[in-house]
C-alpha cells in the first residue's frame, strides 16, 4: 500500500527547530517498514494548530492521495490530524466514500484493516453522540431565548418614540430590569408583538439603536 505521511507542530518555535516533526517522520517510517507500506512522501504542517483542516499541508497530501499518487494517509498521533473529533469522523467519511484508507498510529486506526476499522467506527460513534450533544445544547439555548421573549430569525425593529423611550430610561441610569418592568407595566407590546419584556428583549433594542446610529 502506497502511503503519504503527515506531521504537524503548531508553533512556530517548533517548526524553526524541528522539535517534535522528527519523532513524527520517524514513527511513520517505522510503521512503514513494520507493514511494508510504501512510504511516498511525509508532508508536513509547520506552526499550524488543527482547530480545523483549513492547512496547505493536509490539502496538499489529500490532493495526493485522491489524485491517485497513494493509497493512503497516516498520521503518528491523531491530534497531529486534528483536535475535532467532528472534523476527524467527516475525514474518515471522505476516505470511505472516494475510497481511501486513513491510519492514526497511536490508536489503533487503520481503515485498511477489520480491526482499525471497527476502531474508526467506534470514534465516529462518538462523534455522531458529540453533534448529537450540540444539537440538543443548541435547542435548550434557543428554547430559553424563545421562553424569554426574544423572536429568533430576521428581528423586528421598535417603533422610533419606543426605542427613544427605552434609550432615555437608560441614560437616566434605569436598569435593563426595571425598563422591562415599565414597560410590561404599561402594556407595551415587544417589537414581535410580544406580551412580556425581558431585560434581553430591552438590550437588543438598545443595540439595534446604537448600530444604526453608528
Amino acid at each position: 500500500m502506497r502511503v503519504v505521511g503527515y506531521a504537524r507542530v503548531s508553533t512556530s518555535e517548533q517548526a524553526d527547530h524541528g522539535v517534535g516533526l522528527e519523532a513524527q517522520r520517524r514513527a511513520i517510517q517505522a510503521a512503514c517498514s513494520e507493514r511494508g507500506w510504501q512510504l511516498v512522501e511525509v508532508i508536513e504542517d509547520a506552526g499550524y494548530s488543527a482547530k480545523d483542516l483549513n492547512r496547505p499541508g493536509i490539502r496538499q497530501a489529500l490532493q495526493m492521495i485522491e489524485s491517485g499518487q497513494a493509497d493512503a494517509l497516516v498520521v503518528a498521533k491523531l491530534d497531529r490530524l486534528s483536535r475535532s473529533l467532528l472534523d476527524f469522523a467527516a475525514l474518515m467519511d471522505r476516505a470511505r466514500r472516494k475510497k481511501w484508507a486513513l491510519a492514526a498510529l497511536d490508536l489503533g486506526v487503520d481503515t485498511s484493516t477489520p480491526s482499525g476499522e471497527m476502531m474508526a467506527n467506534v470514534m465516529a460513534s462518538f462523534a455522531q453522540f458529540e453533534r448529537r450533544l450540540i444539537g440538543q445544547r443548541t435547542k435548550d439555548a434557543l428554547a430559553v431565548k424563545k421562553a424569554e421573549g426574544v423572536r429568533l430569525g430576521r428581528p423586528r425593529a421598535v417603533p422610533a418614540h419606543l426605542a427613544r423611550r427605552i434609550k432615555t430610561m437608560r441614560a437616566r441610569g434605569l436598569t435593563l430590569a426595571r425598563i422591562a418592568a415599565i414597560l410590561n407595566g404599561d402594556g407595551v407590546p415587544t417589537a414581535h408583538g410580544g406580551a412580556r419584556w425581558h431585560p434581553s428583549t430591552v438590550s437588543a433594542v438598545i443595540r439595534s439603536a446604537q448600530r444604526q446610529q453608528a
